[in-house]
């Protein structure tokens, strides 16, 4: 039997020489691969109240509208800056080299909503800490961060326990 680690094809030198780019396109491709993937990322939090999916851009976008869907429940997606229309909140993060901003709609959630975030891929957790921020500045309490693939090597998982933070991801890759 096929794991979702078996889906997901590796990319060498891409988008720089010496990174391996874990491609999650090839999982979304094959039906049964996508499938296992939702049923697994949902599987942590059957029976506990959840009002919203987050999806970060933009595979976090992919994952979170099958989630939304599969529980009948809306979806907010928080997207990089200058992409919303509308009156926004702003969260700068830093990136390896400079900085980004994630955007989210300033009436997206309400207070009190219990939100689980998600996305493809937690590195180094700087997108997934402003998703956190986004929702936390609107009241959402963000239960967990729901992740296909985790890269320990580059502590984002550690980071989000440090801020109080569930982490969940099926697989987790070695190198960078």
């Amino acid at each position: 039997m096929k794991t979702v680690q078996d889906y997901i094809r590796t990319i060498p030198d891409f988008p720089h020489e010496g990174i391996l780019f874990r491609d999650v396109t090839t999982l979304f491709a094959d039906p049964r691969g996508f499938r296992i993937a939702i049923d697994q990322l949902l599987h942590p939090f059957v029976g506990q109240r959840i009002d919203k999916i987050v999806g970060l851009e933009a595979r976090g976008f992919i994952l979170g509208g099958a989630i939304a869907h599969q529980l009948s429940i809306g979806f907010v997606p928080i997207r990089k800056k200058g992409k919303l229309p509308g009156k926004v909140l702003s969260q700068a993060y830093k990136l390896e080299y400079g900085e980004a901003v994630m955007e989210i709609h300033d009436d997206a959630i309400e207070g009190g909503e219990k939100v689980l975030m998600v996305d493809d891929l937690l590195a180094t957790g700087g997108t997934a800490e402003a998703g956190l921020k986004l929702i936390e500045q609107l009241g959402g309490d963000v239960i967990s961060a729901a992740f296909i693939i985790d890269l320990p090597e580059l502590g984002g998982r550690q980071k989000l326990e440090n801020l109080g933070l569930d982490v969940h991801a099926l697989c987790s890759f070695d190198g960078v």
